[in-house]
């Protein structure tokens, strides 16, 4: 597949994109450039290989969720502005109308 200026100039529009017409032959050989180095790749035997699906085999190592009360409830309410013994208390920002 070979780019011409016509496809540059589609594949701007539809990507909306404004492209000056000094740009648009800097941008065809750099898309024919692309295309050709796919066509290489393309040629490239890989049967029998699995596809990469990981850059590495390593595996995560999770840990356990425990549930830890590190703090109390009056602990954390201790240096709030306004609470009311169970919650903070904060302006309302929702107003319906």
């Amino acid at each position: 597949m070979i780019v011409n200026l016509e496809m540059i100039e589609k594949v701007a529009h539809l990507a909306r994109l404004e492209v000056k017409d000094e740009e648009k032959q800097g941008l065809l050989n750099d898309m024919n450039n692309i295309l050709t180095f796919m066509a290489k790749l393309n040629e490239v035997d890989t049967a029998g290989i699995d596809p990469l699906i990981y850059m590495s085999d390593e595996v995560n190592v999770l840990r356990e969720d425990l549930v830890i009360q590190e703090m109390s409830r009056e602990e954390g309410l201790k240096n709030a502005p306004k609470q009311d013994g169970k919650f903070f208390r904060v302006a309302k920002v929702i107003n319906k109308p």
